[in-house]
């Protein structure tokens, strides 16, 4: 954001009409509350709207016409991907058909840190560490950063990982993927990301931090994921169960069409139909 937005409130009420005209709330062609109407809303006065219209202007959000009101200028991307979030395992080849990579980085690093100790892995051992950018549509939505345990990335090159799914490239390599342990939250934006994903400095990401396990228990993949969150949503489907007096929100895992139960909820299994075409999961 520019140093000329100033004001605190100014940000405020920027950061709150962006994300309507982003996220579609506010869509093309919709013509904006007056200036007068804008401040009383937001309990501000016109100069602070006038700041925040002014920095929406300037990035092509809106129009301001005196004649004609503030109308949207910005026309929506396609649909944003969306992640299944029970299905971290599953349906592989779906992020891959609907997706590119992009490779920044490729090495192999000295085993320490947050990931080495996920990971199980020793100090004077190797970690591959990669870094990726997914797309969708030809627009950035995911910057990815990877750790594997040199044992089992060097079944694999630079080359392929451009290319295919890492997990795929693991399962190739004989690793069996039993089970995942996941965190989401969210963070900022750095420069270095920002410039990756094509988007401000300090913007705000989702973070995804998964450790993938053989199924001796051991780590094999350490990912640590930034989402754009206007190209890029997380989802679950819920279904109530257990006794009359006990009953609870349990989550829905869908495999090949059917719905399944995650393990201890006691789903009945059937047929699922999903409507949404922009679904994939969340094997990077």
């Amino acid at each position: 954001m520019r140093d000329w937005l100033g004001e605190a409130k100014a940000k405020q009420v920027y950061l709150v009409l962006r994300d309507r005209i982003l996220s579609g709330a506010t869509d093309f062609g919709a013509k904006l509350p007056t200036e007068n109407e804008l401040a009383k809303s937001h309990g501000v006065s016109r100069v602070t709207v006038r700041r925040a219209l002014g920095e929406l202007a300037r990035e092509r959000l809106i129009e301001r016409r005196r004649s004609a009101g503030t109308r949207v200028i910005y026309r929506s991307s396609p649909a944003p991907m969306t992640a299944d979030i029970t299905g971290v395992l599953a349906n592989l080849a779906e992020m891959g058909r609907r997706t590119t990579v992009k490779l920044l980085s490729f090495a192999y690093v000295p085993a320490e840190g947050a990931a080495a100790q996920a990971l199980g892995v020793g100090s004077g051992q190797l970690l591959q560490r990669s870094v990726r950018i997914r797309a969708v549509d030809g627009v950035p939505f995911s910057y990815l950063t990877t750790h594997v345990p040199e044992s089992v990335s060097v079944t694999f090159n630079k080359q392929e990982l451009a290319s295919r799914p890492l997990l795929e490239l693991l399962e190739r390599a004989g690793v069996k993927a039993e089970r995942a342990r996941q965190r989401i939250g969210a963070v900022l934006a750095s420069r270095e990301v920002a410039e990756a994903l094509d988007v401000r400095s300090g913007s705000p990401l989702i973070e995804l931090v998964r450790v993938v396990y053989d199924q001796a228990g051991h780590g094999v993949e350490h990912l640590h994921a930034l989402y754009r969150p206007d190209r890029y949503s997380l989802e679950i489907d819920l279904v109530r169960s257990g006794a009359a007096d006990t009953k609870a929100w349990s989550p829905v895992v869908h495999r090949a069409g059917k719905n399944t139960k995650v393990p201890g909820t006691g789903i009945v299994k059937g047929k699922t139909k999903r409507s949404n075409s922009n679904t994939a999961t969340l094997n990077e």
